[in-house]
C-alpha cells in the first residue's frame, strides 16, 4: 500500500511523533494506522524511560481555580527546556495537573514521599483490623498491600487515576508526555487551597 502524505498527517497528529518517523513506520506496517499508532507508543515510551533521569530545571506554575472560587490548586511542573514548558501541549497537562489536585486532594506527589511513620502506621491499622474480622494470619501481608496499594492511589498524586480519563493514572501520564514531548517531566511540588481550611 502506498503511504500518503494525508496518511502522514493524520499519524502525526494523532501521536505527536516527527514527519519522517510517521512516514517510516507506516511504511514498514503497510500504512495499517492503528498498528503504526501502538509502533509509535512502544518506541515513545522506550525513549521516555531513557529520559527519566535527566535534569528538568525549566517549566512553569499549573493553576486552577474551581468554579466559585472556594478551591484553587497550583502544581510545579518541570521540563528540561523553556522551549517545550512553552508549548500548548505542557501548559494544557500543567492545567490538568493542577485540576487533579483540586479534584483529588492528594496529599504527596509520590510513594517516596510518603513518611514510613504514616506508613507504618496505615499498616498497623489494616493489619489490626484485618485480626479483628478473623481473616488468617498467612494471608494478612497481602491483604494489607492491596489495601495499601488503595491508600496510595487516594494520598499519591501519581498513583491516582486521572479525572478525564480514570483508566490512565497519573505516572502514566506523565510517562506518555515524556514520550510526546521528548524531555523528562517531573510533578515537583503542588498546593491546595480552600476557603475554610
Amino acid at each position: 500500500m502506498k503511504v500518503t502524505t494525508a496518511m502522514v498527517k493524520e499519524l502525526r497528529e494523532s501521536t505527536g511523533a516527527g514527519v519522517l518517523e510517521c512516514k517510516n513506520v507506516l511504511e514498514e506496517t503497510q500504512g495499517d494506522l492503528e498498528e503504526a499508532t501502538q509502533i509509535l507508543r512502544e518506541r515513545g515510551l522506550a525513549k521516555a524511560a531513557k529520559k527519566v533521569g535527566r535534569e528538568a530545571n525549566e517549566g512553569l506554575i499549573g493553576h486552577y481555580v474551581h468554579a466559585g472560587s472556594r478551591v484553587a490548586g497550583l502544581v510545579e511542573v518541570n521540563c528540561e527546556t523553556d522551549f517545550v514548558a512553552r508549548t500548548p501541549d505542557f501548559q494544557e497537562f500543567a492545567h490538568d495537573m493542577a485540576m487533579q489536585v483540586v479534584a483529588t486532594n492528594p496529599q504527596y506527589v509520590s510513594k517516596e514521599d510518603v513518611p514510613q511513620k504514616v506508613i507504618d502506621s496505615e499498616k498497623a491499622i489494616y493489619r489490626q483490623q484485618f485480626l479483628d474480622e478473623g481473616k488468617p494470619e498467612r494471608i494478612l501481608d497481602r491483604i494489607v498491600e492491596g489495601k495499601m496499594s488503595k491508600f496510595y492511589e487516594d494520598v499519591c498524586l501519581l498513583e491516582q487515576p486521572f479525572i478525564k480519563d480514570d483508566g490512565v493514572k497519573i505516572s502514566t501520564l506523565v510517562t506518555e508526555m515524556i514520550a510526546k514531548l521528548g524531555e523528562n517531566i517531573v510533578i515537583k511540588r503542588f498546593a491546595r487551597l480552600q476557603v475554610g481550611e
